[in-house]
């Protein structure tokens, strides 16, 4: 499969607000109400996809397989965070991108994430043969400890 539209300098961005849904105290990363790691981590994956599935042929999507990134400052409530995504490199079905999020007063974050181009029909197969396989116990939540 050719991905010739796949090129170096694609650009990609993504928004939130901070709300207690995304801060490290409700997400478990922390016990303060500023802008989780996780949340980044996951805008800035979104600001990858948006740099290049417009490109993809049908049939093709991306996955996360890596990412390297550094929080630099906290964010408080209702502040924007604004993630963006650069296409650095292109190896076969890898992509390098460098990402950054800022909450409009500083930088907040930044690093590489990489992502896998994969044909989604594939993959998904890959993914039912090995639900297939696998001992279906239910998973039971553990009692709240109090």
């Amino acid at each position: 499969m050719e991905f010739a539209a796949l090129q170096p300098g694609l650009v990609g961005e993504a928004q939130t607000v901070v709300v207690p849904e995304n801060t490290a105290w409700h997400m478990g990363s922390g016990g303060v109400a500023v802008f989780a790691t996780p949340a980044m981590i996951a805008l800035m994956e979104q600001a990858a996809v948006q740099a290049v599935t417009p490109h993809l042929p049908p049939g093709w999507q991306t996955v996360g397989v890596h990412v390297d990134v550094q929080h630099l400052a906290a964010t408080p409530l209702g502040l924007t965070v604004t993630a963006r995504a650069e296409l650095l490199e292109v190896e076969g079905r890898r992509l390098t991108f460098r990402v950054t999020a800022h909450d409009g007063q500083e930088l907040i974050g930044e690093g590489t994430h990489r992502r896998a181009l994969i044909d989604l029909a594939r993959f998904q197969a890959r993914v039912a043969a090995k639900q297939t396989t696998h001992d279906t116990q239910p998973i039971v939540p553990r009692p709240s400890e109090g």
